[in-house]
């Protein structure tokens, strides 16, 4: 995954934080809150979830380039950025997911 294609799509959802709703898809979605942007995050992981099921590749790609949008609209509103999400997969690197795991459970 190319880091500069989340740097664009992260300053256009930032661009977007205080647009009119009426102009933006994503500005109308900011400008219904927290309930709307989780509904649509929801939403996308289900149609991720039966187009795995359904075992079409494309269909696939298109619905996690949804639910990618959307979490990363969800980032955006709740402040955060793409990056730091890629630093958690880099620190997860190199640790045994059953470890990782097991290393939340005592925290």
């Amino acid at each position: 995954m190319s880091k500069d294609v989340l740097e664009q799509v992260y300053q256009v959802l930032q661009s977007r934080v205080n647009a009119d709703p009426s102009s933006s898809y994503t500005a109308s979605l900011y400008h219904k809150g927290l309930d709307a942007i989780l509904k649509k995050v929801g939403e996308e992981s289900t149609e991720t979830v039966m187009a795995a099921k359904d075992g079409d590749a494309d269909k696939i790609i298109y619905e996690i380039a949804d639910l990618w949008f959307h979490t990363m609209v969800l980032l955006v509103q709740q402040g955060l950025n793409p990056q730091q999400v890629l630093d958690e997969l880099s620190r997860r690197m190199g640790t045994s997911g059953l470890a990782e795991k097991a290393a939340r459970k005592t925290n």
